[in-house]
């Protein structure tokens, strides 16, 4: 801060501006423009999916194994294993797996629960609707996690 001392009279008005709070004020307006921006000016042209990189995932004998592919009516088939289901099927046999796991393990107080996990192979040429209705049934059925299980190009990591 300033201060004045003496000058020409002690009676004229102060005419020098305090500049530290408006330098202050555009340094934290300059920090969020430079984070927003980039974040603003990205555009989609087109989605591509990051490779695959092989990452081996350990599977539970629990776990549970779906494939989901479109027929060619454009219906949604799902697969528990390699047995076809419906939706329906496929939330009672769900549900009915989580309350046998957890039953299994002593029911749903014991600290040490682990749940099994749903892991969803589905084809590349699948609409999103029969996945993400496969995935809704999973959840509705008490799944917390739903993974999905690709094929790593060749060659490895």
């Amino acid at each position: 801060m300033a201060m004045s001392v003496g000058g020409d009279s002690a009676e004229s008005p102060m005419s020098d501006i305090n500049t530290t709070p408006l330098v202050d004020v555009m340094l934290v307006l300059l920090i969020i423009f430079l984070i927003a921006v980039p974040v603003a000016i990205q555009t989609v042209k087109g989605i591509k999916l990051p490779s695959v990189v092989f990452d081996p995932t350990t599977t539970k004998p629990e776990n549970v194994s779906l494939s989901v592919k479109a027929a060619p009516d454009g219906a949604c088939q799902v697969y528990w294993g390699v047995a076809p289901v419906t939706h329906q099927e496929l939330l009672d046999r769900a549900v009915a797996k989580l309350k046998a796991d957890i039953d299994r393990q002593g029911g749903a107080g014991n600290p040490n629960l682990e749940l099994p996990e749903a892991h969803i192979r589905a084809d590349i040429n699948t609409p999103w609707k029969c996945v993400a209705g496969t995935i809704y049934n999973m959840q509705m059925a008490g799944f917390a996690k739903v993974g999905f299980i690709s094929q790593p190009k060749g060659g490895g990591a």
